[in-house]
């Protein structure tokens, strides 16, 4: 593996991201630490060397039918301003936001913060007002005019294979922190791990579900929030929280507990945390 780190690495501050009690979602205060606490930290052993990925929290909103878009992958408004300021404040609260290249050529992200008083807030704790953005991104497709990669401060990683094109790579080290993980995919265990490295201890999922899906099978996932709409998008192509070919046996399914349930605007906020085995 290779990697582009530069001078990109977190000073010694960190976030907790907020939890939902049962109808009302309080957030957590932020805090400072020269050293940062290992809870909600995961260790990997690799050539004698401990790695210490961040905490992976997924962010979704889906249909009642369980889509994430229409078929062909158009951005549809599915919850409303409480989810919308809800999403605001889970961003905020943690130290970086990642999603996949399919997210950002269909939606173009900024992933910013939106709200003054939670910029302002991440400023008095010493850190920049967006968190880190984080693109999977095995080909180096991502624009580089992209928002994700322009709009607002902060640190950007993108995560390419090495069968991306090196002149695409090239161009993306002018814009990012750039981590080249796996031979035809992406290594997302070692792409979290990577990012442990850099500081960051606490990582949002944004999507989309082929990102989602590769992060569950990986045994990456820690907890999932999922906004459930007052919509039915339909068809059997249409995007949704875990794509791809999916599992078969009932034994590798992922296993949830439900922490908390939530009416938030047309919908409903469910809170999941990932059993272990």
């Amino acid at each position: 593996m290779h990697r582009d780190i530069g001078l990109h690495h977190f000073p010694g501050q960190a976030a907790r991201c907020f939890m939902v009690k049962m109808g009302n979602w309080e957030p957590a205060p932020f805090f400072h630490a020269d050293v940062f606490p290992t809870e909600g930290y995961k260790n990997h052993d690799s050539k004698n060397t401990i790695h210490m990925r961040p905490s992976v929290v997924v962010n979704v909103a889906m249909s009642a039918d369980g889509k994430l878009s229409t078929r062909e992958r158009r951005q549809v408004k599915i919850s409303g301003n409480d989810d919308f300021a809800r999403v605001d404040r889970l961003r905020a609260g943690c130290d970086a936001v990642m999603v996949g290249i399919g997210t950002v050529l269909a939606d173009d992200p900024s992933l910013t913060v939106k709200s003054p008083e939670y910029k302002a807030e991440r400023q008095r704790s010493g850190r920049p007002e967006h968190p880190a953005r984080v693109v999977i991104d095995s080909g180096a497709r991502t624009p580089p005019d992209a928002a994700i990669l322009t709009k607002g401060d902060g640190v950007r990683v993108v995560a390419v294979s090495e069968r991306a094109d090196p002149a695409q790579v090239s161009v993306l080290r002018t814009k990012a922190t750039v981590i080249v993980a796996g031979e035809n995919e992406v290594d997302l265990v070692r792409v979290l791990n990577e990012l442990g490295a850099m500081g960051i201890r606490h990582l949002m999922v944004e999507g989309g579900g082929t990102l989602i899906a590769g992060l569950i099978r990986a045994g990456l996932v820690d907890e999932i929030y999922t906004y459930i709409g007052s919509i039915v998008i339909g068809g059997k192509d249409a995007p949704t929280l875990a794509d791809g070919p999916g599992w078969i046996r009932e034994a590798d399914f992922a296993r949830l507990a439900l922490a908390d349930v939530a009416r938030m605007d047309d919908g409903i906020l469910l809170h999941w945390k990932v059993k272990r085995a």
